[in-house]
């Protein structure tokens, strides 16, 4: 257990996807804590924006929290950080309801995020984003377990074993369009496993707008691509260090069984005939917003981002879209992200979308809820569907 103590105080992350690094109480009421990060297969690109722990005995302490160690390295670039002036930490007294801290400090010298608290309770519980562990999706399994038209399968294993879920959710006809959707592939995005969750609660449910959706395409949904990292903590890479969205050009079954099963799945689902007339793969990022894909489809691309942008509360942030072309334009193995593999591969209509976490514009300038992100998933379905149909006419 990761226990640090000083007054009956404790520092504590010995739960599912909890993540800490060194804590040091500077004095009963100033708490300096490392945020242990991850690095990669070859220790590079060490990645620091995930930290979820719980402070107990803390009730009434006027505290002050410096989180600290935050200077990484992404995409070989050293010197990046992911936590700062613009990602406030959560807090929760019961590790479910989640409230944004308004005011944080950031030593830019020193790139340190400091904030301060007095909590009301006993036990507080603090983290990067509102955390979404595999105890949120075995409750949303549970919650739609009795429907027919959900399919639950299980597509392969991770490293340690644990089963990765692909669900199909259909009440259409064989030569329906298909929508493919993938989410979670790095750990720490747990917006996008709450975009997810609302999504799949309205497809699954009983209004209908979700019976139309389901008799007009078959939806082909892997809920979470790095069960492993959901349960240790993990940031952006699977247990033997691989990104789960750079590998999709070295695929390997033992050091990357998360791709390789994923993969698999869709391979298989090509090579028996069948469509795929729409592919995303959902992502969260600090500051940016945008959708991407290939320039070969650029006509669907760009009518997604226009339904999603239009219904909801995604708004790019780039000044003008982008578009891959294939084949990519590094021949560096192990850089291909699923949208491109799958494009390259198989030539389907990849794409990828990235949601901020820090405050948006379109929602009055405060940082996205768990209820905002659960809207942001059914409209995502919603402009999906629309999207796949404007292409069928």
């Amino acid at each position: 257990m990761l226990c640090f103590a000083l007054l009956a105080a404790a520092v504590v992350a010995d739960f599912p996807g909890g993540n800490v690094g060194r804590a040091d109480w500077v004095s009963p009421d100033h708490l300096r804590i490392a945020v242990e990060g991850q690095s990669d297969q070859d220790g590079r690109n060490r990645q620091a924006n995930w930290y979820y722990f719980r402070l107990d005995g803390v009730k009434g302490r006027e505290l002050t929290v410096e989180l600290t160690d935050l200077v990484g390295e992404y995409n070989y670039t050293p010197g990046t950080y992911s936590v700062t002036k613009d990602t406030h930490p959560v807090y929760s007294y019961d590790n479910e309801r989640w409230t944004h801290l308004e005011a944080t400090e950031w030593n830019d010298d020193a790139k340190e995020l400091a904030f301060r608290l007095t909590p009301e309770r006993d036990t507080v519980w603090i983290a990067h984003t509102p955390p979404y562990t595999l105890t949120n999706l075995e409750q949303l399994e549970s919650d739609f377990a009795d429907r027919e038209y959900l399919l639950r399968g299980i597509t392969g294993w991770t490293v340690e074993g644990r089963p990765i879920p692909l669900w199909t959710i259909s009440e259409a006809a064989q030569d329906a369009p298909v929508i493919w959707l993938m989410f979670r592939q790095h750990a720490w995005e747990s917006g996008t496993s709450w975009t997810a969750d609302g999504g799949l609660r309205f497809l699954l449910g009983d209004s209908e707008e979700a019976t139309r959706l389901r008799r007009q395409a078959v939806w082909k949904v892997f809920p979470v691509g790095d069960p492993d990292g959901l349960q240790i903590g993990g940031v952006r890479f699977n247990v033997h260090g691989y990104d789960l969205n750079r590998n999709w050009d070295a695929i390997h079954p033992k050091l990357t069984p998360e791709i390789a099963a994923q993969h698999r799945a869709v391979k298989v689902w090509i090579e028996r005939g069948r469509r795929i007339d729409f592919f995303l793969a959902v992502h969260n990022t600090e500051t940016s917003e945008y959708i991407q894909g290939s320039a070969e489809h650029r006509a669907l691309t760009d009518r997604f981002r226009s339904e999603l942008t239009a219904s909801s509360s995604f708004q790019e942030t780039r000044a003008e879209p982008r578009y891959w072309s294939a084949p990519p334009a590094s021949d560096q193995k192990g850089r291909m992200s699923v949208g491109r593999g799958l494009h390259s591969e198989f030539g389907i209509p990849a794409m990828l979308m990235e949601n901020r976490v820090s405050r948006h514009p379109k929602l009055d300038g405060r940082f996205r809820t768990i209820q905002d992100w659960q809207t942001l998933g059914a409209a995502l379905f919603r402009a999906a569907a629309r999207t796949v149909a404007g292409a069928e006419r």
